[in-house]
């Protein structure tokens, strides 16, 4: 098995397009692939366009080693995944060769939103309460590594995400 390391970016989604960079497969296949493996099925948006996450794209790499370098057809390659979800055993996962250490826990204070029942069209308000975790405030201290402040950045990207996401709506379920 000689392939090259892939390494996946650090993101929560991945557009069909991304996923054919990452993987190297055109977005044909991947739909196919789709049809044909039902343990890759990546969720729709609310414009029906699909979204995959990072165990999808470590799927569609797996994929692609049993068909293209292990020489499977589909029928022996789905066995093949099913025997090996079924197992247990885990898809391999690159990781990048510079991983940051964790970041210690540390209380910051927070504006948190007091939701307000589903009925109620009122504007949510916020409230400051403490949050036991690291989490990303405007007011970073100064003293701070500058592998925390990456780490900080890369969980406020995250967050972004995440708020992308939910101003969008909840996807429609298959």
């Amino acid at each position: 098995m000689n392939r090259a390391a892939v390494v996946i970016p650090e993101k929560l989604f991945f557009k069909i397009g991304e996923v054919c960079e990452i993987t190297d497969v055109q977005a044909h296949v991947l739909r196919y692939w789709e049809s044909e493996f039902p343990m890759l099925a990546p969720q729709k948006n609310r414009a029906g366009q699909r979204t995959y996450r990072k165990r999808d794209v470590e799927m569609v790499l797996r994929i692609k080693e049993l068909l293209y370098e292990d020489q499977y057809t589909i029928a022996g390659a789905k066995k093949k995944l099913l025997n090996d979800l079924r197992g247990g055993s885990k898809l391999k996962v690159v990781q990048p060769e510079a991983v940051p250490a964790p970041i210690e826990r540390q209380n910051i204070t927070l504006p948190i939103p007091n939701l307000a029942p589903s009925n109620v069209t009122a504007p949510l308000t916020t409230t400051s309460r403490t949050v036991s975790d690291t989490w990303l405030t405007a007011d970073v201290p100064a003293s701070l590594s500058n592998e925390k402040r990456a780490a900080l950045r890369r969980l406020q990207e995250t967050l972004r995400e995440l708020l992308t996401i939910l101003e969008a709506g909840p996807s429609p379920r298959r």
